[in-house]
């Protein structure tokens, strides 16, 4: 978290994008009711960059935003889109202490958001399988502190891991699959008073048979987690804020390496040699979630106050694309938060293989582009 002692009106290079906001929403699930008022169904506008990058993206493409938490739960943020075999997007939002967190469905067709579950236990990351099944990353912070699967039709969610060699993860936070199906997780710490009870913040995988091994931790604090479409190379953030409970009332802490690493998998799916830094942030902060396209370009939700969007990676590390989310070079204090902020991305299937879901501060955003999504729990044998 960045403070600093005067507003953010410092913003250069602008344009005018809007953002339109065009879902009308129904009712939530278990009797909740209406989630967004009249007054939040208006035309959304942030002072950003235009997109950058041809053969991702075209110049006149915008973000459009589709839904925002109206839920009256404090602090936080959305996250963890995944893209269901029928289309529609889940998420997640992540409040801080006592609030339960959400899991949000927004159906592309009938432009609706509703409420999947509402208490999520603090999920963060999630993606569904080859089953149709959702799995969900649970955070710390009075959360689940585990992986699970949900049964999107029934709302049964079972465990699938919550400890390694018998003691509990710290806060898992993302995940993805490969092609056997298996869920490459992360497992940092953020926030919550819960004691630690393993040494490392580490990535894992589960395995068919449920049990878990340690990938690798060489990684200070690993965050967003991706693999490429041919399996072979494994992209980790490493984003370490420098403490595991942020306290917005104390200084901010001097924070630890912030980089995109890419470590080379071996046929057996674990690490085969050296780890190979794609990207360093220095002294800004760094990328959150990830995801990545068929050409197996990387797309980062980069959170740096001078240059906050999602960038777009080739395998070698260099940037093909960028697409702004907020304004460039903000300055915050209590009063300025940073804005336009995002947290994860997420393709969407079908006619919308050309659509990339982010997540952004507390609401979802859509934009159109010209790259396709991959998703290996939906490729044809």
């Amino acid at each position: 978290m960045h403070r600093a002692n005067q507003p953010c009106n410092r913003w250069s290079r602008k344009f005018a994008i809007a953002i339109t906001f065009f879902a009308s929403v129904s009712s939530l699930l278990n009797g909740v009711g209406p989630w967004m008022t009249d007054s939040a169904r208006q035309l959304h506008a942030f002072d950003v960059g235009r997109p950058q990058g041809d053969s991702i993206v075209n110049a006149d493409s915008r973000l459009e935003l589709l839904f925002t938490r109206q839920a009256a739960i404090q602090g936080g943020l959305a996250e963890g889109p995944a893209v269901a075999p029928d289309g529609s997007i889940y998420y997640t939002d992540i409040p801080v202490g006592n609030d339960k967190g959400y899991i949000m469905r927004y159906d592309p067709v009938s432009g609706q958001t509703a409420a999947f579950s509402i208490d999520s236990g603090k999920a963060n990351g999630m993606i569904f399988d080859s089953q149709g099944d959702l799995i969900a990353c649970e955070g710390s912070d009075q959360g689940g502190r585990r992986v699970s699967k949900w049964n999107v039709k029934t709302g049964q969610r079972t465990t699938l891991a919550d400890r390694y060699k018998g003691k509990k993860f710290n806060a898992p936070n993302d995940c993805c699959l490969d092609r056997q199906g298996r869920v490459y997780f992360t497992d940092p710490r953020y926030l919550g008073d819960e004691p630690r009870e393993l040494e490392h913040r580490a990535v894992y995988r589960i395995e068919k048979d449920g049990s878990v091994i340690e990938i690798t931790h060489e990684v200070s604090k690993p965050n967003g987690i991706a693999l490429s479409p041919d399996g072979k190379t494994l992209y980790v953030a490493d984003h370490d804020n420098g403490t595991d409970k942020i306290d917005p009332t104390a200084p901010p802490p001097k924070h630890g390496p912030m980089a995109i690493y890419a470590f080379p998998l071996g046929a057996d799916g674990k690490v085969s040699g050296a780890r190979k830094t794609l990207l360093d942030y220095g002294d800004q902060a760094g990328c959150d979630g990830m995801c990545v396209d068929a050409a197996g370009n990387v797309y980062l939700t980069t959170r740096s106050l001078k240059r906050p969007g999602v960038q777009v990676l080739n395998p070698a590390g260099k940037e093909v694309a960028f697409l702004p989310t907020g304004p460039e070079n903000q300055v915050t204090d209590d009063d300025h938060p940073p804005v336009g902020m995002p947290s994860n991305v997420e393709f969407g299937i079908g006619d919308e293989i050309n659509t990339l879901y982010v997540t952004i501060d507390q609401s979802l955003y859509r934009i159109r582009l010209k790259a396709k999504g991959h998703h290996v729990q939906y490729a044809k044998p």
